[in-house]
């Protein structure tokens, strides 16, 4: 029996796209061994983009 889970939603301060990479195997089942996720080094390099934007802060 297959479970199917569904993804956690992004925390705020989050990119997306690295939270989805780092929490969902799925992503990185089709590598070989070795072998790099072409988004997850295209990251590395260049940053995160995409961010999810943190909710103000009432603390002030």
């Amino acid at each position: 029996m297959v479970v199917s889970v569904a993804p956690k939603a992004t925390p705020p301060g989050e990119c997306p796209q690295c939270w989805q990479h780092a929490h969902d195997r799925s992503i990185h089942r089709r590598l070989r061994a070795r072998e790099d996720c072409p988004q997850c080094v295209d990251h590395m390099r260049n940053g995160c983009p995409n961010l999810v934007p943190k909710k103000p802060s009432r603390w002030w």
